[in-house]
């Protein structure tokens, strides 16, 4: 009997922490906040509670040590962790198939210098998701889970996002808007200060209609329903991406709230209620010892030292799709930058530029379509690329697009493969020093008849 009830409790323990890092990953961006649940653990020895829980926990973790006496096992291991943090619109009168990301997040941490960042993605970022050509970045978990991609939407989301923005996801989380909602409400609201009055009397409610929202200019006190009201609301100057700062200065609250010490009582002794209202909303593929370790380390971190960043408007250009929907072409300069700060990775002061690699660039119709050379033309150059002639092709018959490099313009032809949304294939590279331009585009039908489904404009 003593044996079933400590193995009832461990149990209990373990369904616990799954949340614990979950929901921290989730809400705080899995930093700092991992240490309010680093108290919890002899509470939930004592729960006799066992909800389900969506978590891999397939034998130990590498790189986690335990050692006898501790609260929390330790994380050992040296590699960088990265996590993809998935919001979804799902609610449950709405009979869907499934959902959509309203929310990407990019949260990365290194266990050895203690440098954590975090990264927002647009919604509209027009992207390669893998097995379903171009489409905007939000599409991917919605494609994943209605085509029965392996590991379901989560896995294509990081797919796509491993692919477009050359970064390693080693874990995602997942969580729908009301455990946001139910999680603000129950550690009492968080502190804002709205720096311009929102009015959006468009803003959804949860019937296919409108649920009009102003907030005045000023410090505010959000609860749940509120809070999310103004992470998600797109009516301002910039769109998605204010909202994208929006979002991050909602996580900040949060991780202020939770990590006060005047709070962190209060919240440890509530966590069996939190757990309750929330757990059935998070899933993820953290294991539970990974989840205990990470808390642990997480005590170490200053929190006023996370870096965050928004793929905005300096690094995408705004296009059409044939229906007139907006959507945002990627810069990938730009947001290799994004990248790299977010990962504490500074910029070498002798880092090449396009700019710097200076190339010289002919464009030729290849695709039989009147004038089609000379208006690419003028959009590569109105983003800042400069083309010394442009022509028709040898022949008007080119189904695919190409980029040929005749001398190592690498970072140019990066460039012009994500300004016309061409696939990397595109590119060919060959070696002719003789040749009279360093790169030479070849417009095929691929681009001219959209078949990416992007009408550029400049």
């Amino acid at each position: 009997m003593e044996h079933e009830k400590t193995d009832s409790k461990r149990k209990a323990l373990s369904v616990l922490m799954r949340v614990s890092i979950a929901l921290i990953y989730l809400i705080v961006v899995g930093v700092g906040s991992l240490i309010v649940f680093t108290r919890v653990r002899q509470m939930a020895a004592a729960s006799e509670m066992l909800p389900s829980f969506t978590m891999n926990d397939e034998g130990p973790s590498p790189n986690i040590e335990y050692v006898e006496g501790e609260t929390l096992p330790t994380w050992t291991g040296t590699d960088r962790i990265t996590v993809l943090i998935l919001g979804i619109d799902e609610r449950a009168q709405w009979d869907e198939p499934a959902w959509r990301t309203d929310t990407m997040m990019i949260a990365t941490l290194d266990p050895v210098t203690l440098q954590a960042g975090v990264l927002s993605i647009p919604r509209d970022l027009w992207v390669e998701i893998p097995t379903s050509g171009y489409n905007r970045i939000n599409t991917a978990h919605f494609i994943g889970d209605i085509a029965d991609y392996p590991g379901g939407g989560p896995a294509l989301a990081v797919e796509t996002v491993k692919r477009n923005l050359g970064i390693e996801i080693d874990y995602y989380v997942r969580l729908n808007f009301q455990a946001f909602v139910d999680f603000v409400d129950q550690i009492g609201g968080i502190d804002i200060y709205v720096e311009e009055t929102i009015d959006d009397p468009l803003y959804p409610d949860y019937n296919y209609g409108y649920d009009p929202l102003y907030i005045e200019a000023g410090q505010h006190h959000f609860y749940g329903e509120l809070a999310l009201k103004y992470a998600r609301t797109r009516h301002s100057g910039n769109g998605d991406f204010d909202r994208a700062r929006r979002q991050q200065q909602v996580v900040s609250a949060v991780l202020k709230k939770i990590t006060n010490p005047a709070t962190l009582p209060q919240l440890v002794a509530r966590t069996p209620e939190i757990y309750n209202t929330i757990a059935d909303s998070i899933a993820t593929d953290f294991k539970v010892d990974q989840g205990m370790a990470l808390a642990s380390l997480a005590r170490e971190i200053d929190v006023g030292a996370i870096r965050f960043a928004v793929i905005d408007e300096t690094c995408t250009q705004f296009a059409f799709t044939p229906d007139e929907a907006q959507v945002l072409i990627p810069i990938r300069e730009c947001i290799r930058e994004k990248r790299d700060f977010i990962f504490g990775i500074d910029p070498a002061p002798a880092a090449e530029t396009v700019a710097q690699e200076d190339a010289s660039i002919t464009v030729l119709n290849g695709a039989g379509v009147e004038g089609l050379a000379g208006s690419t033309v003028q959009y590569l150059e109105s983003n800042g690329l400069k083309v010394a002639a442009f022509d028709n092709a040898d022949r008007q018959d080119y189904n695919s697009s190409l980029v040929i490099l005749y001398r190592d313009k690498s970072l140019t032809a990066q460039q012009i493969i994500m300004l016309l949304v061409l696939p990397q294939s595109a590119i060919v590279k060959t070696d002719d020093p003789s040749a009279p331009y360093d790169i030479v585009v070849i417009l095929g039908q691929d681009y001219a008849g959209k078949i990416n489904g992007i009408n550029v404009t400049p």
